[in-house]
């Protein structure tokens, strides 16, 4: 009986381990991997955790840097788990700051997804992205798995958008502005522009002000 007993304690708690790694899984996640791996199984498509803010004013910030400017240094945490810093870049990557408004909105899903498909041509004009929201870390990490996973770091601007602010891209509501930031590798900026924020910015633009610097 006390033999019965105890094989039952032992499939019970060989049960709640497993359970408990289970749940646990995702908090281990490699903080040093650059893209992030499909989930096996995702609970629902993208499409269908989309919460879609209607039409709103187009640009609703001042800047606050130039081109021919030094950019302002930041440092923010990344969804891999670490602090990505921009001066870290300085002599080695231009750097695309593109910063979007929030996690899980139509233009936004569809911006990001849009420049893992042309990763190769970032690359080939020595660019690194930038990706900054002023999401939280744990928001941004679930949305960049929906995703299926980015090539270049995703950053956390959370929680009120400090650096946003400083550039000059913080909209009234709290939320970024869709703005792309281009700098070279001596740190300075080159392109800077809030574009509506209702629309993806012209990828043409990007890679023409990029080609500038070759």
């Amino acid at each position: 009986m006390r033999q019965h007993s105890a094989r039952s304690v032992r499939v019970v708690s060989i049960a709640l381990v497993w359970a408990a790694l289970v749940w646990a899984a995702p908090l281990f996640a490699p903080a040093f991997a650059p893209v992030l791996a499909p989930a096996p199984a995702l609970a629902e498509d993208l499409k269908d955790m989309i919460y879609d803010p209607g039409q709103l004013k187009p640009v609703d910030s001042t800047l606050k840097v130039r081109p021919g400017q030094l950019a302002p240094d930041f440092a923010l945490p990344a969804i891999s788990g670490q602090t990505v810093r921009l001066s870290d870049y300085r002599g080695k990557k231009n750097v695309v700051l593109s910063f979007v408004p929030a996690a899980f909105t139509p233009v936004c899903s569809d911006q990001w997804p849009g420049y893992k498909l042309t990763q190769e041509m970032f690359e080939e004009r020595g660019a690194i992205i930038l990706g900054i929201s002023v999401d939280n870390v744990p928001s941004l990490y679930a949305w960049v798995v929906e995703m299926h996973g980015l090539w270049f770091p995703v950053l956390s601007d959370f929680p009120h958008g400090a650096v946003a602010k400083r550039y000059g891209l913080l909209r009234t509501s709290g939320t970024s502005e869709r703005a792309i930031v281009i700098i070279d590798k001596k740190g300075v900026i080159r392109f800077v522009k809030a574009f509506d924020i209702n629309r993806r910015p012209d990828l043409g633009v990007i890679m023409g002000e990029l080609d500038k610097l070759q």
